[in-house]
């Protein structure tokens, strides 16, 4: 019982994800209530881990191969918000697609189940197989749409995937190879007694892992799916690739890097591969994104750009002594603060979106006079994008810059400065064209009761948590600490 306690939260997802399925097929006259069950077991998950949380009971199960502990809970919570949004924001768009709205919701519900199981996965194997369980279902959901559009993004995510997943076994075979287990604080042990007489082989393994986890990181140079799968997508599916997808595997890869494969020979090596990353993301998805006309191609080498930030900190958690978990806090809070923002964003193209009938942003123009409630809630979440005060976005950029300043990365958080102002070019061109642009129409309208809600909490978060950092960093800094030397 104890070990169905700790796999708690992803089998209640799961289970719903079933319960929608069987709802869907037996009682189809009562598919409105689907997006309720799917509400309703992320409601049971979180509620399950708060359980942990109260009893204060951590520990490693299955030979230590699944970890409950505050890193793993804090992403569960972020991925149990970030997927009860998306299904918020999707019951309009499913309901008028009007075809496999039962498959749609579990499927969502499948892929949040991996990302949990991802997050406290500290074996290889366990690594790989919450990956596959995770990505499959988000293959599926990229092609969704009837358009051909859909079916490129969906075909194209695939096989990049597929070539993605291929490069990441590779680096796990070589690791396990060299030593022999797939447990990553045996791994780290091994490393650390005998690994500098196999540092080629080390280095060739951690290149190789960085290439397959960048594909889902959206990092360059493994970010050509981005803008195709984006704009492609439904636009509900691009907000959760978006933000799930990415936060998950930083989280595993944190958990990789700090916990296999942190010897102090290898971690230089690799702080520098994840630098020069971070500074060709940013770089690249900016300048792509300044000249994209379509509001998800915007977003989504926007979300390049800022995988980019995101690295910052996982170059600089080559850091030692008491600020080693500096870098890892960053990311955490970097990683909350993005959910709420780059959600907020998305959900407001989806309102948008539907009511216009384009995606593009000159049609964006004028946006404050027909509907002036949402035309600031997305303003406030590209302000956050920005990281302007007093926003989430502000505290998560200054943290994770802090960190590459005491990691003696100042070079590349100068960088990280410098592409901070060209993103506020673009982001804040969208919020110029809908509050400044001349509208062809000025019919009002207002977004469904369900965006309007998913939209409500992303906006909420970005201004209560940029008023209140506090309890989000405290938070990041507290499952963060369980890598402390």
């Amino acid at each position: 019982m104890n070990s169905l306690d700790v796999v708690g939260p992803q089998l209640a997802v799961l289970v719903a994800a079933g319960l929608v399925l069987l709802l869907d097929s037996l009682v189809p006259q009562q598919r409105r209530l689907l997006p309720v069950v799917a509400l309703l077991g992320l409601i049971v998950s979180a509620l399950w881990t708060t359980s942990w949380v109260g009893r204060g009971d951590y520990q490693f199960l299955f030979d230590g191969t699944l970890a409950l502990d505050k890193y793993s809970v804090f992403f569960y919570y972020v991925f149990a918000g970030i997927t009860a949004t998306v299904v918020l924001a999707s019951i309009d768009w499913v309901n008028r697609e009007g075809r496999g709205q039962g498959e749609y919701y579990a499927l969502v519900l499948t892929v949040c189940s991996g990302l949990m199981f991802l997050a406290a996965s500290r074996d290889l194997i366990t690594i790989f197989l919450a990956l596959e369980l995770s990505s499959i279902p988000q293959y599926i959901l990229a092609g969704w749409g009837k358009d051909s559009k859909s079916s490129e993004a969906g075909l194209k995510y695939l096989l990049l995937g597929a070539i993605a997943s291929s490069l990441l076994l590779y680096g796990m075979a070589l690791i396990y190879g060299i030593t022999g287990t797939t447990l990553l604080p045996e791994i780290a042990a091994a490393i650390k007694a005998d690994g500098e007489t196999y540092r080629g082989l080390l280095i060739v393994a951690t290149i190789l892992l960085i290439a397959g986890f960048g594909f889902k990181m959206a990092v360059v140079p493994f970010q050509m799916w981005v803008p195709d799968v984006y704009q492609g997508a439904p636009t509900p599916v691009a907000a959760f690739l978006s933000v799930g997808s990415k936060a998950a595997a930083f989280a595993v890869v944190i958990r990789i890097f700090f916990e296999g494969l942190d010897a102090d020979f290898l971690s230089d090596d690799w702080s520098m591969i994840f630098a020069v990353l971070a500074a060709a993301s940013m770089t690249l998805g900016n300048v792509m994104a300044i000249v994209q006309t379509d509001i998800k191609r915007m977003l989504g080498y926007s979300s390049v750009a800022q995988a980019g930030n995101f690295m910052i900190g996982l170059a600089a958690i080559s850091v030692a002594g008491n600020e080693f978990t500096l870098g890892a806090s960053a990311i955490l809070l970097f990683v909350a603060a993005y959910a709420f923002t780059n959600l907020g964003a998305f959900v407001g193209v989806i309102a948008i979106s539907q009511r216009i009938g384009s995606d593009q942003i000159k049609d964006y123009a004028g946006m404050w006079k027909r509907s002036p409630v949402l035309a600031l809630a997305v303003a406030f979440c590209l302000i956050s994008l920005t990281g302007i005060p007093p926003t989430v976005g502000f505290w998560a950029k200054l943290y994770i810059f802090n960190a590459g300043i005491r990691a003696d990365l100042v070079w590349l958080v100068l960088i990280g400065v410098l592409n901070s102002v060209v993103a506020g070019y673009y982001y804040l061109s969208v919020a110029r064209q809908m509050f400044m642009g001349d509208a062809e129409e000025d019919k009002k309208f207002r977004a469904s009761p369900s965006i309007t809600m998913a939209l409500g909490a992303a906006t909420i978060g970005v201004i209560v948590f940029g008023i209140i950092p506090m309890p989000l960093m405290s938070a990041a800094q507290d499952a963060a600490e369980i890598f402390a030397r």
